[in-house]
């Protein structure tokens, strides 16, 4: 991949709690044909009354939110554009239960630090019916250092998470278990699913079955599909064959 974005894969980013309403709500502004001024100044206004106090730490959560949500549906980098606007065509067509599938995707495709959290809380849930805020903060420690801020952005994202009802709080504080699985047949949201993930990596690039058993993915269960319909679906990914079972999907170098 070209270093175009390099420092997306480095970055953290998401600090603040994101709803998947408020999401939903940017992405039907985009469809709805609002140019991003337009899209700001509606969010910051419905959302203002969600942060009550008048202090500068709370106008500043407000802006910080609202700041997500505009990267990730409306100013996106560059080279998400066409996938961003792939995803808009599936929240326009799919049922609605099905949309928290495509704001995940784009989450992770815009912010690798979800898609890597994700699929540590993935690999947890694999192993253990019940996964603590601890165990994850470890694991993130691990890949992005040991910055003061890990453990506060992973609150966040658990809570996020929470709130997509992805995991779910036990009786027990900073301890989640899985929350609800949403099975995923469309062929059309799954390679779109699977491109994200590859977006989320700095190498563009992974096997097949890797993407589609991904733990980053643990919110769904996907439906087996053939690679030949996988790379038919999107213009963005080329398929390498190694051997008789193995298959490399990878991101195509633009321009």
């Amino acid at each position: 991949m070209s270093l175009r974005s390099s420092r997306r894969y480095t970055q953290i980013g998401l600090d603040r709690r994101i709803r998947l309403n408020w999401l939903e709500r940017t992405a039907s502004l985009v469809l709805a044909g609002k140019d991003a001024p337009a899209i700001k100044n509606i969010l910051q206004d419905e959302l203002k009354d969600l942060f009550k106090s008048k202090n500068i730490e709370s106008r500043s959560s407000l802006d910080k939110t609202v700041t997500i949500l505009m990267k990730i549906w409306v100013n996106n980098p560059s080279e998400l554009r066409s996938f961003r606007n792939d995803g808009l065509k599936l929240l326009s067509s799919l049922p609605r239960e099905n949309h928290i599938a495509v704001h995940w995707g784009m989450t992770i495709a815009v912010y690798p630090f979800w898609g890597s959290m994700a699929s540590h809380v993935g690999r947890l849930l694999r192993l253990q019916q019940k996964i603590s805020a601890a165990q994850v903060q470890r694991r993130l420690r691990e890949q992005y250092g040991e910055r003061e801020t890990i453990s506060r952005r992973v609150r966040f994202a658990l809570r996020s998470m929470v709130d997509w009802k992805a995991i779910e709080e036990t009786s027990e504080k900073g301890v989640y278990s899985q929350g609800h699985i949403l099975t995923i047949d469309d062929v059309n949201l799954i390679a779109w699913l699977v491109e994200a993930l590859l977006h989320s990596r700095a190498n563009g690039s992974a096997d097949i079955k890797d993407l589609l058993d991904s733990p980053g993915l643990f919110p769904f269960r996907s439906a087996l599909i053939p690679v030949e319909s996988l790379a038919s679906k999107s213009s963005r990914l080329d398929i390498l064959r190694h051997g008789l079972d193995e298959n490399l999907v990878m991101l195509r170098e633009s321009g």
